[in-house]
């Protein structure tokens, strides 16, 4: 039976329909989702041990929730996705400001109408994707707007004294009752407005410009905020914290292996768009490893955090830049290059606040170097330690590429260089191809020469080989070579 083909509550009341409260359909739904070994929260990575078991638990405990942690941190994401643990529809009396349950009315309109209309009182059913409110916690926010103000217009229409509770304009929370209600970054909302939400979550009271009524409201919070400590901006006052029953720390990506999971699936349409470049794999590490390298450098605050947005806009600038590059040169495919990666950086800049020193180094020089940086720290994954101090007769790995460019007075890896002259240039490197088959031998044919550039680079980062942008692209020589040359 199509149970949203129930127009009356005399029917409602024939076909057997019980009325939960929302935290009970959240609870029992989610208990169905565990029983059939399903997840409830789709397309999160990372959190399958940590945040999403807490969160589970907080459900099952009818708590209302804090989500605590850094930007980027799929905080909304989660509380959206409770919307798939309501039921797909309940009933409301029709006409209601605040979704009225018909068994249990708790405005004066709908009481009025099912005590004049009985068992005829017209019902509508909301389906669960209307039942999820959203409010960004601002400085400007009143009470008004989340809890309800007295309606000039509406007495004036209704030909009402002010002492009558009919003036009332209910704020968002009354409207969003039986539904999931998400202040998002709480600790922006201004103390006052904080406190007003204390009756609400404990005792169900609405105050209203001296109205004070008894609306047992019926919402799942969910309340998302930045690590107080962290911010400047404000804090979650005392008493409204200890009414909220769990509060849950989110984190970022913990492996490379994650952070990559959750590019790869926020930029898939932009990969299907751009199907004529072809990312190596390394590339992907690399870019992933850009944004934990800036988790941990003295530059940036790490207070502030640094948003999963920045690896997925930067993916994005990434196969722009060879798209681009490969428009401008005539070619219908290409590969990613490392020289590309120099496209990323207006992605980096306006996802990282830095610190005094970071503003005195400036934006633009932390940026390329958390890319140099992250090209370091996968380079020294992949291939022998470059020892600083070497005596006659170690074994030296590089010593045969260093060797190269001692002899060789010029090397360029320009932009303007098609696909085979960019291939021909890094093959006139000849050791290169040697490290690889020694200590990378499993390298696809398809990577090889983007695993050779980041050979160059990394020697280059260990002062093996110097490195100039020369603003159509790099020119690589060895260290000493020039000097000598020159005297």
């Amino acid at each position: 039976m199509d149970i949203t083909k129930i127009k009356t509550l005399g029917d409602l009341q024939k076909s057997g329909y019980e009325s939960k409260s929302v935290k009970e359909e959240l609870r029992r739904n989610l208990l169905q989702k565990i029983m059939k070994k399903e997840s409830p929260f789709v397309g999160i990575h990372g959190y399958e041990l940590t945040v999403i078991p807490a969160l589970e638990r907080a459900i099952l405990s009818k708590h209302n929730i804090n989500l605590l942690g850094l930007r980027g941190q799929a905080k909304t994401r989660l509380a959206r996705q409770m919307v798939g643990l309501l039921d797909e529809y309940i009933p409301i009396v029709e006409g209601s400001e605040v979704n009225d349950d018909p068994y249990s009315p708790i405005s004066r309109y709908a009481k009025n109408l099912i005590e004049e209309e009985g068992d005829n009182t017209p019902i509508n059913w909301l389906h669960r994707d209307k039942r999820f409110f959203e409010k960004l916690a601002t400085p400007d926010v009143t009470v008004a707007d989340i809890i309800g103000d007295v309606d000039p217009i509406k007495a004036a229409n209704l030909k009402l004294n002010y002492a009558d509770d009919r003036v009332i304009h209910f704020g968002m929370i009354p409207r969003s009752n039986r539904c999931i209600f998400v202040i998002n970054e709480l600790p922006d909302l201004q103390p006052r407005i904080q406190v007003a939400l204390f009756n609400i979550l404990q005792e169900g009271d609405v105050q209203i410009r001296g109205f004070a009524l008894r609306l047992p409201l019926d919402i799942q919070f969910v309340f998302t905020a930045n690590p107080e400590d962290y911010t400047n901006r404000g804090s979650i006052v005392t008493p409204l914290k200890d009414r909220i029953g769990s509060q849950i720390l989110t984190h970022y990506p913990e492996s490379i292996r994650t952070a990559r999971a959750i590019t790869e699936q926020e930029t898939d349409q932009a990969t299907k768009e751009k199907s004529n470049v072809y990312v190596p794999d390394l590339a992907k590490d690399i870019l992933e490893q850009i944004s934990f390298e800036a988790r941990e450098n003295n530059y940036i605050d790490v207070k502030s955090g640094v948003s999963a947005r920045l690896s997925i806009t930067a993916f994005e600038n990434l196969l722009s830049t060879a798209e681009r590059r490969a428009l401008h040169n005539g070619m219908q495919k290409t590969s990613i290059r490392l020289g590309d990666f120099i496209g990323v950086i207006p992605a980096i800049t306006g996802k990282i606040e830095l610190v005094y020193e970071g503003e005195q180094e400036g934006v633009n020089q932390v940026a390329q170097q958390l890319i140099v940086d992250a090209v370091d720290t996968t380079f020294k994954e992949r291939f022998p330690k470059i020892e600083k101090l070497t005596k006659e007769g170690d074994d030296d790995p590089y010593s045969k590429i260093v060797s190269w460019f001692f002899e060789e007075s010029d090397f360029e890896l320009l932009d303007s260089y098609s696909d085979e002259e960019y291939r021909m240039e890094l093959d006139r490197i000849t050791p290169l191809q040697d490290l690889i088959d020694k200590h990378q031998p499993d390298t696809l044919k398809e990577d090889i020469y983007f695993l050779k550039e980041v050979i160059l680079w990394g020697l280059a980062a260990n002062n093996k080989l110097s490195k100039f942008s020369i603003g159509n692209g790099l020119h690589f020589k060895d260290v000493y070579g020039g000097y000598i040359s020159g005297l």
